[in-house]
């Protein structure tokens, strides 16, 4: 089910609530956040004056549209589709999408025609969802705990703000009681209501920033906010809810998202925000933390150098296998224009005219094409460094060059808080012209296969049973060398906090040292008796062991230590085959106690 932006929101959260495990984790964020925005009414935001945490007088929706090319073909496809919704009727159309061409729209008939098509779709939106209250039931906004709030008040918020004209008293006053009661119901869980019955609901993330179901929240409260008004709603951005949102991404240096790359795309409408909010107030919250430009790099160096794939760290929320799409040209397409830094554009340049997506899939996300990709003050530039560490989020990421053929490292060590991460910490991804060593995850039909088996770790077990990662835990990283001219990187990661007391894992170390299309580890660990390591890589191709290691396709695996190893082969469709679609795992094993692993892989040397 995808929304009226065109976001495919099903898409992206395979639950709403949290399971059982996550419950630990949870506390720690809003523990987090109560402090955080305790910290946030004195200070407004990271290098911003202390003046900026007052509400401007006057503040409203009137975005700055003078990007906006209508000589483009991105303007022309836009156009058309519009166009071809509105005689479709078949209710496919955005109002969003009405409405920009309405403000686009020089002849005032025709923008009054746009104006209309709007109101009739969110007055049927609106009658609807009244219709359905009367019957003691929740409107539609509360479906999937709210997930959907915000592009459907944004369509409303945009439509009552620029369409007046259009619309009667009656309709604003009746859409103005059912947004208010939504913005409301979003930041009051347990007291929600809609008419006069109660519907209280979980409050999923409403105290996460780092979530991808904030945004939506965020997005329902600053889009009617700025069109009503409403002074309670711009009091609660102004002084908590964006100060809040600015210091939890101040601690995300390097970019990146802690629900991993597919969840973490959805940072897309986070920066789509930053830019309303510039529009209305002229406060600058996207340049207030290094975060959205280091988001350009972090993207840049996440793509595979085959330029059509990313990282697939965390969740894969649209397909499994990450391919790039829409969601994260947008992304980057919103980050280019609200950066400062004119290297960061012409990096973003570069990418944006150099991957598969050259231009949006979806007619659904058309209009986000109108964002230039190139500008005469930042053409495009490729970047020259070749390895790339987000110490936020504990990503890192290394390549041979930047040639299509170049060996591709990623390796994740950091901060294990969210519902979308995985327990991966620790683990590493090479790719040479297609995936070499990869987590079994984005060959699943779910997609959320979220365990430690499925990636490229030290599987612990106990008593035949695996030993699971901590939720709410952080990994500590060192870089101890990083040649970024030639693409080589050596880093030392402390993977013992991952672990909770009790567990039985006391230390788990991992040195990585990538150079010359080779990956090294080494890993030590301390357990308790009775407890053995499994070191695992997941490989796509069928492993095949031979007298000089294992090969894997075009990957070598050679076991330097420990010496007379044991190795077992998984082939993961055996397990499950309506959830394993294919991939192989290799375990390899020195017996039970204590010490350690070194072992090679090595890119290109297909047998």
């Amino acid at each position: 089910m995808g929304t009226q932006d065109g976001t495919d929101m099903s898409r992206f959260p395979r639950r709403a609530d949290p399971s059982p495990w996550r419950k630990g984790a949870i506390a720690v964020r809003r523990r987090r956040l109560r402090r955080t925005l305790a910290l946030a009414l004195c200070v407004f935001s990271v290098g911003a004056d202390a003046d900026d945490a007052a509400c401007p007088t006057g503040a409203k929706l009137q975005p700055d549209l003078g990007y906006v090319d209508k000589g483009s073909r991105a303007f022309e496809r836009f156009h058309q589709w519009v166009d071809g919704r509105i005689e479709a009727k078949d209710g496919s159309l955005s109002p969003t999408d009405a409405v920009l061409l309405a403000s686009l729209t020089p002849d005032a008939k025709a923008a009054r025609g746009y104006c209309d098509a709007a109101v009739a779709v969110v007055d049927a939106r609106v009658r609807s969802d009244e219709a359905a209250i009367a019957r003691g039931e929740a409107a539609s906004l509360a479906h999937d705990s709210y997930l959907e709030v915000g592009p459907k008040i944004a369509d409303l918020a945009r439509t009552f703000a620029h369409c007046r004209t259009s619309m009667s008293d009656d309709q604003r006053t009746r859409w103005s009681a059912l947004a208010d009661q939504a913005v409301w119901n979003v930041w009051n869980p347990k007291a929600a209501r809609w008419g006069n019955a109660i519907h209280p609901w979980s409050g999923w993330s409403i105290a996460d920033p780092a979530n991808n179901y904030y945004y939506s929240f965020l997005e329902a409260t600053m889009e009617w906010a700025l069109a009503s008004g409403n002074a309670q709603w711009l009091n609660a951005l102004c002084t908590t809810l964006l100060p809040g949102v600015v210091v939890e991404f101040s601690r995300l240096p390097g970019g990146g998202s802690l629900e991993g790359t597919a969840y973490g795309s959805a940072q897309m409408r986070l920066f789509s925000l930053y830019q309303t909010w510039l529009d209305a107030t002229g406060n600058d919250l996207a340049n207030a933390s290094p975060h959205l430009t280091d988001a350009i790099s972090y993207w840049v160096h996440a793509t595979v150098p085959t330029l059509d794939r990313f990282a697939p760290i965390g969740d894969q929320a649209r397909v499994s296998v990450p391919e790039l799409y829409d969601y994260q040209r947008r992304l980057v397409l919103e980050a280019r224009r609200l950066t400062h830094d004119v290297a960061a554009r012409q990096m973003a340049s570069w990418w944006l005219t150099s991957i598969s997506v050259r231009e949006m899939k979806s007619g659904a996300n058309f209009r986000y094409d109108l964002l230039p990709a190139v500008t005469p003050d930042a053409k495009p530039k490729q970047p020259s460094a070749l390895t790339y560490y987000a110490s936020g989020v504990g990503n890192l990421f290394a390549r041979s060059a930047w040639s299509r053929d170049a060996t591709w490292l990623a390796f994740v060590a950091g901060k294990y808080s969210e519902s979308h991460a995985h327990q991966e910490q620790g683990a590493f991804t090479l790719f040479q012209g297609d995936w070499l060593a990869v987590t079994e995850n984005i060959w699943t039909h779910s997609g959320i296969q979220q365990g430690t088996e499925t990636n490229n770790v030290l599987r612990f077990v106990r008593h035949g049973t695996t030993v699971p990662q901590h939720a709410g835990s952080r990994a500590l990283v060192t870089i101890r060398a990083d040649d970024a001219g030639h693409g080589a990187i050596a880093a030392s990661a402390d993977l013992s906090p991952v672990y909770a007391d009790g567990s039985g894992v006391h230390i788990w170390k991992r040195d990585i040292d990538f150079a010359n299309r080779k990956l090294t580890v080494r890993d030590t660990f301390l357990v308790d008796d009775g407890m053995h390591a499994i070191f695992q890589v997941n490989v796509p191709k069928k492993p095949v062991v031979a007298a000089d290691g294992i090969h894997a396709g075009s990957l070598l695996i050679h076991v330097v230590e420990p010496a007379n190893a044991q190795i077992d082969l998984v082939e993961w469709s055996r397990k499950d085959p309506a959830e394993y679609l294919s991939g192989w795992r290799v375990d390899i094993e020195g017996g039970p106690g204590n010490g350690g692993f070194v072992v090679e892989l090595s890119a290109g040397t297909s047998k």
